[in-house]
């Protein structure tokens, strides 16, 4: 099992940034991926970035956030953090942290509680 709490959300008007982070706990050493998705209201959640060990540790990113969001995991440890910049009000949704022990590609089993971004125009 492994466990993640997301923290750093937030309002923040149009064009600024935020900086999302998520601590996983519990058997790290076995997660395949880990990043971010999101799901604003009334739509469907969807993926944002990730790092995919399935994928030779690939960094993805959904297209829209290219060259505004970066992911990062300093040092290898077991926190994940979501660099926003240029945020658009299209931005706005809650924002889950994302974990995978398994190799199925595109499976995720683990959920953080899931942190607000607000983007004000």
């Amino acid at each position: 099992q492994v466990q993640l709490v997301e923290s750093g959300g937030g309002l923040v008007q149009a064009g600024g940034s935020l900086r999302l982070s998520c601590a996983a706990s519990g058997r790290t050493f076995s997660m395949y991926s880990m990043g971010w998705f999101r799901q604003a209201p009334g739509k469907e959640r969807e993926f944002v970035t990730a790092f995919d060990w399935r994928s030779g540790g690939n960094i993805q990113y959904k297209d829209s956030v290219k060259g505004r969001f970066t992911i990062s995991r300093p040092n290898a440890k077991n926190t994940v953090y979501l660099q926003m910049n240029s945020l658009k009000p299209e931005d706005t949704a809650i924002y889950y942290c994302a974990a995978t022990d398994t190799q199925n590609p595109g499976r995720y089993d683990y959920w953080g509680q899931g942190t607000q971004v607000t983007v004000s125009s």
